[in-house]
């Protein structure tokens, strides 16, 4: 049963038309920029392997048990991350969890935006050539050139603007069609890159640094960095995936899509080290380049390589592949919201949305000249850019996440979550090894994910 404030049947709602559309949404709202942008560079400044098992570990205990939470609250309610927990509990507190939702989503998107801004214009950069031949050094200040002007800004509007025609599209003809071509296609291309990069001749040096953990680099920050980068890549705490739940078909298995999902989450993460690592280590280049890894290092790479000019372009591609199934999802978050808070159209939701987002999005891209002095206060000394990136994915996200999992665990009627796990596409029951990973994640929902998650958020706020 779907409730409405009132615990009634909900009316009609809209729906993805089909399972392998569901999952290709899913999938691609999970697979993005934090995996192919996001995974390396906190994996190269975080040690590689130490890095690697962390993020792996938190995908499991917690990645899969919030997602499960999520699904569960889409899907009973047919509403948003605001909507789902005014259903209920209407005269309480908890729908504020669903503003804190929606303005990490709002923050995630402003820096995001940017960064998916520049693959647009790398991707220009590529297809005319203009970066052959140039060095690091080079390609360094062409990347400094490139963000303190104006241009940041354009490609940035330009992205949202791609945004805005998919999402006031709806749900089936926008976001689900969108997906399904993009997230297999997405697959596809990051495998090239991956057959290519292992055949460079110090591949094995790359694959090292990725997958043998040195625990004597496993800090507090490497451990809040893991947990941070699970978070933002399963795009956990927005409230992006259970607005993706709300659009599930009543049999829909939401462990087997949170699996899907979460594992999908991990192959495209360790295919973007494959891609990355060994190709760094083969040209003599730093890991730990830090968020301009893909914009400096990658295209000095590619301009070494046989087809370098190919190379480059697919790359940035597929880059702005992964980020336009992200930032689909997130939008729909903020268009979800202000449909269910003001009966507002979906039109004016998505005109709306952008603009608001463009306009911080400005904030952003101007971090790296005109606001370059600027810092905000409170939080060291970061400039826009960096401070929505550290409020969003380090605070509001683990908080939303913990207050998830408290509310589906402890505050609803246990027997929802139960009924929601036990939920079969074939509708038979399910087989005993199923029965014990759906009291796990129960489990994990009630005790585990919200007290680790909360543990980890003290140690980041107090600064251990």
């Amino acid at each position: 049963m779907h409730l409405n404030q009132k615990g009634t049947d909900k009316k009609q709602h809209a729906l993805f038309a089909t399972k392998i559309g569901a999952i290709a949404a899913t999938v691609g709202s999970a697979v993005g920029l934090g995996n192919i942008w996001r995974f390396p560079y906190e994996a190269g400044a975080h040690g590689g392997g130490a890095f690697m098992l962390l993020y792996v570990f938190f995908i499991i205990v917690l990645g899969v048990p919030v997602l499960c939470a999520e699904f569960t609250l889409g899907k009973s309610t047919r509403q948003g991350i605001f909507g789902a927990f005014r259903t209920f509990k209407p005269k309480s507190k908890w729908p504020m969890v669903g503003y804190l939702g929606v303005i990490a989503t709002v923050l995630v998107m402003a820096f995001y935006s940017v960064v998916s801004g520049w693959t647009l214009e790398y991707l220009m950069q590529s297809v005319a050539g203009t970066t052959g031949g140039m060095n690091e050094t080079e390609l360094s200040s062409l990347f400094n050139e490139f963000t303190s002007g104006w241009r940041p800004v354009m490609w940035t509007m330009m992205f949202l603007l791609i945004n805005y025609f998919v999402i006031r599209r709806g749900v089936q003809k926008g976001i689900e069609k969108i997906s399904s071509i993009m997230t297999p296609l997405l697959f596809v291309l990051i495998l090239a890159f991956c057959i290519n990069s292992l055949q460079l001749p110090k591949a094995g040096e790359g694959l090292e640094f990725l997958f043998h953990p040195d625990f004597s680099k496993l800090t507090p920050a490497v451990i809040i960095g893991a947990l941070g980068q699970a978070f933002f890549s399963l795009s956990l705490g927005f409230g992006g995936m259970l607005t993706y739940a709300s659009y599930f078909s009543d049999n829909t298995d939401i462990v087997k899509n949170s699996n899907i999902t979460a594992i999908s989450d991990v192959i495209i993460a360790v295919m973007s080290g494959l891609l990355i690592f060994p190709a760094v280590f083969s040209f003599g280049f730093s890991p730990s380049g830090g968020p301009r890894l893909v914009f400096e290092v990658l295209p000095a790479i590619f301009t070494q390589m046989a087809g370098g000019r190919v190379w480059a372009s697919l790359f940035f591609f597929m880059l702005f592949l992964a980020s336009l199934t992200s930032t689909i999802s997130l939008c729909e978050i903020i268009v979800a919201f202000l449909t269910e808070k003001t009966v507002m159209k979906r039109g004016k939701a998505s005109a709306i949305s952008i603009s608001v987002i463009a306009g911080l999005s400005v904030l952003c891209a101007f971090s790296f000249s005109v606001f370059k002095k600027y810092s905000v206060p409170g939080i060291g000394q970061l400039d826009f850019f960096n401070w929505f990136d550290y409020i969003s994915s380090n605070i509001l996200l683990p908080l939303v996440g913990v207050l998830i999992c408290v509310f589906v665990g402890w505050v609803i009627d246990k027997k929802i979550l139960k009924n929601m796990l036990a939920v079969s596409e074939s509708g038979k029951e399910h087989s005993k090894f199923r029965q014990v990973v759906n009291q796990g994640i129960r489990f994990c929902i009630r005790f585990v994910a919200p007290v680790l998650i909360a543990l980890i958020f003290i140690i980041n706020l107090v600064g251990i």
